[in-house]
């Protein structure tokens, strides 16, 4: 028997002695409904009817998780183990459910699902950077989601807006073909392009195809993948969120991927934005972005040459150049 247990039967049995709930109400500080709540309990129960009970309401008719809801919660915990926010974001890509993050809390609370494994993160000074204009450097990317399967990737330094396409192969021509779809959906005209070290973009036609264009062409050195960390870091958000909850045998995948695109950049909240999506970050910008004709004014094509793959080889060249 807990404290409060032993309060109560002391209260009840004093009833049962003086017969007189003005005086035991007075003596015991309590008032006279919660006096004779207690000794009903008593009377009706014995010692077990003065346990504390639960005040949950017997239905929820106002509740807004219902069990085929809260399935598809727990599933996207346990089979991906996704937080509270990516929960939220996956229930409305997936399948139009719009929840706040305390119901999909509640829910998870409720069912008792396990929390997932904290990562110890070692704290490091890095140095960030974020381009202040949409367009100004736009990082661009190849990554393999499966044998004869390769996604481009092209992500706004500033706003993190993002072009996808899907291709069998990672080749020069599909990188031309993968330029044009950038410069003709990116909403902003496109100033710089940054790139690795990989071969396919490094072909004549396209460097060339940006200097026609007025777009200036700047490769990371090698073994430094931190530098283009925007676009590694938006395509492992694709294995992990997109990816991984379709069939990529899917005859219609290019158009998922579409979908998918759009969804990330009008309706998918960044961290990095404090919470704002592409689109929101792109029309705060607005009175900052030039049009093309002026980045086309400040193009120097002398400047600019065609650059090798072979990165040592690109320093000779470079200082020869200068020299």
């Amino acid at each position: 028997m807990d404290t409060n247990q032993r309060k109560r039967l002391k209260w009840v049995l004093l009833f049962k002695e003086l017969g007189n709930a003005g005086r035991v109400c007075l003596k015991c500080g309590i008032s006279r409904p919660t006096l004779r709540k207690w000794v009903r309990r008593y009377e009706k129960y014995g010692e077990e009817g003065l346990k504390d009970q639960s005040r949950r309401p017997h239905s929820s008719p106002g509740r807004k998780v219902d069990q085929k809801i809260e399935s598809l919660i727990l599933h996207l915990r346990r089979s991906r183990k996704l937080g509270v926010k990516r929960i939220r974001s996956e229930l409305l890509r997936l399948h139009q459910i719009q929840l706040s993050l305390e119901t999909v809390h509640k829910a998870l609370k409720r069912s008792q699902a396990e929390p997932l494994p904290k990562h110890r993160r070692i704290k490091k000074t890095i140095k960030r950077y974020n381009r202040p204009v949409p367009g100004d450097r736009v990082q661009m990317d190849v990554c393999r989601i499966a044998p004869g399967l390769y996604q481009y990737t092209a992500v706004d330094d500033c706003s993190r807006y993002r072009v996808l396409a899907l291709y069998s192969r990672r080749t020069a021509a599909n990188s031309l073909r993968f330029l044009e779809k950038a410069v003709e959906e990116m909403p902003f005209p496109i100033q710089r392009i940054q790139t690795d070290r990989g071969r396919e973009f490094f072909a004549y036609k396209f460097q060339q195809r940006l200097m026609d264009w007025g777009i200036k062409f700047r490769p990371i050195r090698p073994r430094s993948p931190h530098l283009n960390g925007k676009v590694e870091r938006s395509q492992r958000t694709d294995l992990e969120e997109f990816y991984s909850s379709i069939d990529l045998k899917d005859p219609q995948l290019n158009d998922r991927l579409e979908e998918w695109q759009h969804y990330y950049n009008w309706n998918r909240p960044h961290s990095s934005l404090g919470g704002k999506t592409p689109m929101d970050k792109w029309s705060e910008c607005l009175d900052k972005i030039p049009y093309s004709d002026e980045v086309c004014a400040q193009y120097d094509p002398k400047k600019e040459r065609i650059q090798e793959a072979n990165y040592s080889l690109d320093l000779k060249l470079r200082q020869i150049r200068r020299s």
